[in-house]
């Protein structure tokens, strides 16, 4: 890691964004600037503090947390106010919108460039977004759902007069449905039905992920297992609670959550892990940024805590490679893990 890294690394450690991993590193650190007498040290002086981090870093020395002196707290303070400023430009680029003809009238149109597929075939739509992507829908009843990337949903284009039906095949998604006392709102997932009347809650149902989770931000929702002989009764969930159905074992099993970003951070370009697994942090990072993750070190499964928000993936594979002591490289549109030299 050079210097440059080093920043970002105790900026998130003065906004809290550190993992436990990050933070032990960090604190070592804190431990051994109490020489310091002034509230101020200017760039040259933190440079030469940072090459010694550095070495620290690079030696792998991550000694258990302990507790930061007042002082050092207040002193990181006054100097990354001091040196500390990131600024990240995220462009989007739009392209006309073109209609490819399909036998029997129906037509597939390609969204913006690289962003993925909208095809209407004998009354349903499929909407596809590509990896680094998102997209916004909004249904003949006034509900509405964005995509994330790597996705895919299908819904017919007029809804029938006693149900409203969306299918998530892949990927997550979050719903905002219009309230419809005479019609419910139905949004099968994998082994799982989640029933509305009018709420918003996210799904995430990604294939590569042994577990789909509904979280449920407003409103009330009704979870139903499909497809099992032996049906469980339905779980309800209030605000603030969510499911993750495990595909393998076929539990469900409910939880609460205090963080609505946790949930749907995605939405802003966020990435959020909270005792992630390995397969949900390659999902997250291949979405956000539109590349392959290839893991050629024997570290196959392991978690990680963290979040991000406008870091670049040079950043954030700095950082989650450093609490995990792996080293990467990245070659056109692929990130390659390996165990640390």
């Amino acid at each position: 890691m050079d210097t440059e890294q080093i920043k970002i690394l105790l900026e998130r450690y003065n906004q809290g964004k550190c993992s436990p991993e990050e933070a032990a590193i960090v604190d070592q650190w804190f431990e051994n600037i109490n020489r310091h007498q002034s509230t101020y040290v200017d760039e040259k002086e933190l440079d030469r503090e940072l090459d010694s981090l550095k070495i620290q870093l690079n030696q792998q020395i991550a000694p258990a947390p302990r507790a930061k002196p007042l002082y050092a707290r207040y002193w990181y303070a006054v100097v990354a106010a001091a040196v500390f400023l990131l600024a990240v430009g995220i462009f989007w680029l739009n392209q006309p919108k073109q209609v490819t003809p399909l036998p029997g009238g129906n037509h597939a149109v390609p969204l913006a460039a690289n962003q993925g597929q909208r095809v209407v075939r004998d009354g349903f739509v499929e909407v596809t977004t590509g990896k680094g992507n998102k997209e916004s829908i909004t249904l003949e009843d006034g509900s509405s759902l964005e995509l994330n990337a790597g996705s895919k949903v299908l819904y017919p284009e007029h809804f029938g007069a006693d149900i409203r039906t969306v299918v998530l095949l892949e990927g997550e998604a979050f719903f905002n449905v219009a309230a419809d006392p005479v019609r419910r709102f139905v949004v099968k997932a994998g082994d799982l039905a989640t029933t509305a009347l009018g709420t918003s809650f996210n799904i995430r149902a990604y294939a590569s992920e042994q577990k789909v989770t509904v979280a449920l931000l407003t409103g009330k929702v009704k979870i139903d297992q499909l497809n099992t002989s032996q049906p469980a009764a339905p779980l309800i969930l209030l605000p603030s609670e969510q499911i993750s159905y495990d595909r393998i074992s076929l539990h469900l099993v409910k939880t609460s959550f205090s963080k609505p970003d946790d949930i749907t951070g995605w939405k802003q370009g966020y990435l959020v892990f909270r005792d992630a697994p390995y397969n949900e942090i390659v999902t997250g990072i291949e979405n956000r940024y539109g590349v392959t993750v290839v893991n050629n070190s024997d570290k196959k499964e392991w978690n990680y805590n963290g979040s991000f928000k406008n870091e670049s993936l040079k950043d954030v594979m700095d950082i989650i490679c450093l609490a995990k002591s792996l080293s990467y490289t990245i070659k056109n549109d692929t990130v390659y893990l390996q165990n640390q030299n």
